[in-house]
């Protein structure tokens, strides 16, 4: 399959339109054909393979996947893109710390938004760190805020500020 990467990136559009028509084992297959296809050098067919895994259940695979996408190397909106779904699968697989670390260190882009402190506050809230969690969803929708941004932030700061106190 001789592809341009523009033609394969069309081709994966394609596939994310049709995607909830598709049944598990054949939106698995079409992508699996789509990543060892993809012409570029980059990991942008193993990142889109996860992205796969991911929405069908597969966390382990999707895991697995993108592991290798950032071996491989990403552009910056889908190292922004793969940071938010990578973290999620981490949390999904009970491994707190790690999608924590992935999501604190997430890079901001226009493609993810707040996402990636959205879900940071779902892995803390899951690691039972319930304030922390609280705090980071107030900051992450403050600035969209037409006004009370001074009180929001800080009502935000004083959900952790004894637990920083007593050295939590």
């Amino acid at each position: 399959m001789n592809q341009t990467v523009e033609q394969w990136e069309a081709s994966v559009r394609s596939y994310w339109e049709r995607f909830d028509t598709l049944q598990p084992a054949a939106a698995v297959a079409a992508m699996r054909h789509l990543a060892e296809y993809c012409p570029a050098s980059d990991g942008r067919g193993a990142f889109e393979l996860a992205g796969a895994y991911d929405s069908l259940g597969f966390e382990a695979e999707a895991g697995r996947a993108y592991e290798r996408a950032l071996e491989l190397g990403l552009d910056e909106t889908r190292h922004a893109r793969l940071a938010v779904q990578y973290g999620s699968t981490l949390r999904n697989e009970g491994r707190l710390d790690e999608a924590i670390a992935v999501l604190r260190a997430a890079p901001r882009h226009e493609s993810t938004g707040n996402a990636p402190q959205i879900v940071l506050a779902l892995a803390l809230h899951s690691a039972g760190r319930k304030d922390e969690a609280l705090r980071v969803a107030i900051e992450a929708q403050i600035d969209a805020l037409p006004r009370y941004q001074r009180s929001m932030r800080g009502y935000a700061a004083a959900l952790t500020a004894t637990a920083e106190a007593d050295g939590e």
